[in-house]
């Protein structure tokens, strides 16, 4: 199952690493969509709307820790504006902070991947890692309205 997984995720990365070379702002929004989608089924597991699986569990965070490795080249100079994006300047003028933000998420989803055993681990997990998720949407991303 694990390698099925990665075997995806290199087939994602390659797909997206394609359509950010030509337009980052759809390559981004495809990343989140993505990312929220799993926030999804981390949402059902922890709800019980959904059986806890240990591999959907891990895949979770294996997307997650895609996301902050993929999302810092996203977001060049000429992405600022267009494309109905929700990007803030800040992320632009404090880019160190962003990246390092995108770091951490990264480098946390991975350490949570491998400390999750059972749903009591994945709940304790899930709920640190996400709250890099708010870290990020709080100060670089336009609220919805």
């Amino acid at each position: 199952m694990i390698r099925t997984v990665l075997g995806v995720a290199v087939l994602a990365f390659g797909a997206t690493a394609l359509v950010a070379q030509t337009d980052p702002i759809a390559a981004r929004k495809a990343l989140m969509k993505t990312n929220g989608d799993q926030n999804l089924v981390a949402t059902e597991m922890l709800e019980g709307k959904r059986p806890f699986n240990l591999d959907e569990a891990k895949k979770v965070f294996v997307v997650f820790a895609e996301a902050g490795e993929k999302a810092p080249a996203l977001f060049p100079d000429n992405s600022k504006t267009g494309g109905d994006t929700a990007a803030l300047p800040p992320i632009w003028e404090n880019k160190a902070d962003f990246n390092a933000k995108l770091a951490k998420f990264a480098s946390e989803s991975k350490a949570a991947g491998d400390a999750t055993k059972d749903l009591d681990t994945f709940k304790v997990q899930i709920t640190e890692v996400r709250k890099n998720c708010g870290g990020c949407h709080q100060t670089y991303r336009k609220r919805a309205t």
